[in-house]
């Protein structure tokens, strides 16, 4: 059987998306850096049965204390920051990357009358030009195949290129399109050294201008008429965007930024920061903000500046989601708080849109809700944490004993119409999925009815059996601890008085969405719990369930109600309903449809379109 640490973090809580996992050791010592497409899987391959590891892996994991990761939007920025963060901390147990030596390097020979791109692991070639290095040969190798599509200037040896030249044909890259084939004059030297120029000057960061360039020419070509010059253009236009799409995980040298991203659910927020010093990533962290759910992006945004720099001072540039009200007074403070650290230079709070810092942004963001999700799935696994919200419900309602089973209500409408509600489960805590229900509401004119009807027939069926084992297995003749409805003291109330109507005494509140309050029958105020109550986060985690049962349910019967009602046309059925409505989203849109537009769909003729036409001309 696998050896389960004590550090190890459960498979549910580990990402199935790419990142960077960093092994650390008792005090706090990156000992591991890795990389991974899926860090789930990955991450779980170091926690088989020690005798199956390697040797080296199995010493690094027995001793590590502690793992963390970052994720990354894809499998090549993680192999950047991999490469970045291998150079930083210089870990144990990593055997590559040990010098920049080993890396290979993207070569253009710049100076040449025919210049050539080619990997090389060594600079010194007069007159050429070196991007990188890169992290691993396969894939520059796989970036420097798709290069030539977008810019076919001439990869081979001097040797092949000889013997072009004498055979008077080209090699299969010049066949294939990767190679403008000047050895056999398709282009003439000073156009395939144009050629050169542009990608020397695209791998230097001049994407933008490239690719406008080359839209000029495309448009040119186009207008007079030289299509397949356009073609080749546009193609190469293409390329370039699929590829060399700027990797947010190296940045300009000069960039030194914290980038902050912020993901809130109910009272809790997660924050993450990437540490960008020098145009590297230098430091990665996520953290918790409890706060009430009226706050604004931007309240949170003064709180994550508040909590986000204990550790080191701020950087130069702050990126946030939202810009307070008050940023200049927060650039004064984080500014005092720079020079207080001996760092010099003055602190400027900002919003990114666009460029390299937006898209890092979207990579922090990316983290802050992992960080979120892992939270709250922590606090809800975390069987000490349930025990503890169960007893704070029992003593803040004034409970004989804690309401192990749970059932939430809420009613869901479209303007008053369809009215549906739904009833969610938790037992200990947790969901009983299988205890749901779904109630389609008749005849009631706002939700207060609505509650009392549904509480009705819910007590109803506890009266209704003589054999106590009866749908044992659904739960549904069970009786619950604590009865909860969505809404505030009228909701409270109309389900109190159906309990009372039926002669069943069980508890019941109701909670308010915009304060979190509570509410309890008769009361002339809510009972306000604290923010950072696992009572109130039960309380929320149930209320949300029964909030997205009854809006799921209630569009289902919408798409079936619109069925029907078109299926009362002569020669509608329902598959061409789905057709109908999968075309013009709703009836009202397709009372508008012209008789070509109603032909349009699939399984609908001239005749069956006029029966349409006719149907909602005369309704």
């Amino acid at each position: 059987m696998a050896t389960r640490y004590d550090w190890q973090p459960s498979s549910g809580d580990i990402p199935t998306t790419p990142g960077v996992y960093r092994f650390l050791d008792q005090r706090n010592r990156v000992i591991y850096v890795g990389k991974a497409k899926n860090l789930r899987s990955r991450l779980q391959s170091y926690f088989a049965e020690p005798v199956t590891l390697h040797e080296r892996t199995r010493r690094m994991v027995q001793s590590a204390a502690s793992l963390d990761w970052t994720l990354v939007p894809t499998e090549r920025q993680a192999l950047q920051l991999e490469y970045l963060w291998i150079k930083q901390f210089q870990p144990e147990f990593n055997v590559r990357f040990r010098d920049d030596k080993s890396y290979p390097y993207l070569v253009v020979t710049v100076a040449d009358d025919i210049p050539r791109v080619f990997l090389a692991r060594k600079k010194g070639i007069k007159g050429a030009k070196y991007f990188g290095p890169f992290p691993t040969t396969g894939a520059l190798r796989d970036t420097l195949s798709t290069i030539l599509k977008a810019f076919p200037v001439r990869s081979c040896s001097q040797t092949t290129y000889a013997k072009a030249q004498r055979d008077n044909r080209p090699c299969l890259l010049g066949d294939i399109g990767k190679c403008a084939a000047p050895c056999v004059a398709r282009v003439s030297q000073p156009e395939h050294k144009a050629l050169a120029l542009s990608l020397a000057s695209f791998m230097a960061g001049n994407d933008r201008g490239v690719v406008e360039d080359l839209t000029v020419a495309m448009n040119n070509a186009a207008a007079n008429l030289e299509f397949e010059r356009a073609a080749k253009a546009r193609d190469r236009i293409e390329a370039i965007e699929t590829i060399l799409m700027k990797n947010t995980m190296v940045l300009d040298e000069r960039v030194d930024a914290d980038v902050f991203g912020v993901a809130a659910d109910g009272l809790v927020a997660a924050a993450h920061v990437f540490r960008v010093r020098g145009g590297r990533i230098r430091g990665a962290k996520g953290f918790i903000v409890e706060t009430p759910a009226t706050e604004s992006g931007e309240t949170l945004v003064e709180m994550i500046l508040r909590d986000g720099f204990d550790e080191q001072p701020p950087a130069r540039v702050v990126v946030v989601p939202d810009l307070p009200a008050n940023a200049k007074w927060w650039e004064r403070q984080l500014t005092e708080a720079r020079l207080a650290a001996g760092e010099e230079g003055h602190v400027r709070l900002k919003t990114a849109q666009r460029g390299e810092l937006a898209e890092l942004g979207a990579s922090v963001g990316l983290n802050a809700r992992h960080t979120l999700q892992s939270h709250l799935s922590h606090r809800t696994s975390d069987p000490v944490a349930r025990s503890h919200a169960l007893a704070e419900l029992r003593d803040a309602l004034g409970l004989e004993e804690a309401p192990l089973r749970i059932e939430c209500f809420d009613v869901s409408h479209l303007g008053g119409e369809n009215q549906v509600a739904s009833m969610v489960v938790f037992e200990d805590g947790l969901p009983r999925r299988e205890h749901y229900r779904k109630f389609a509401v008749e005849g009631a004119r706002d939700d207060t009815e609505a509650i009392h009807q549904v509480i009705s027939r819910r007590v109803a069926r506890l009266q209704t059996s003589e054999d106590p084992t009866a749908e044992a297995t659904t739960g549904f003749r069970y009786p619950p601890g604590l009865l909860i409805v969505d809404g505030g003291l009228p909701q409270v109330n109309a389900a109190a008085r159906a309990l009372q109507a039926a002669g069943v005494s069980i508890p019941v509140c109701g909670v308010a969405k915009k304060l979190e309050e509570i509410w309890v029958p008769g009361a002339d105020f809510p009972l306000i719990l604290p923010r950072s109550s696992e009572g109130l986060f039960l309380v929320q985690r149930v209320r949300d369930e029964a909030h997205r049962v009854a809006i799921t349910y209630q569009r289902g019967t919408r798409k079936r109600t619109l069925t029907t009602e078109l299926t009362d046309i002569p020669g509608v059925g329902s598959s061409t309903a789905r057709e109908l409505l999968k075309r013009f989203k709703s009836v009202s849109q397709l009372k508008k449809a012209s008789l070509e537009d109603l032909m349009s769909v699939e399984g609908v003729g001239p005749k069956l379109a006029d029966t349409i036409h006719a149907f909602f001309g005369d309704s």
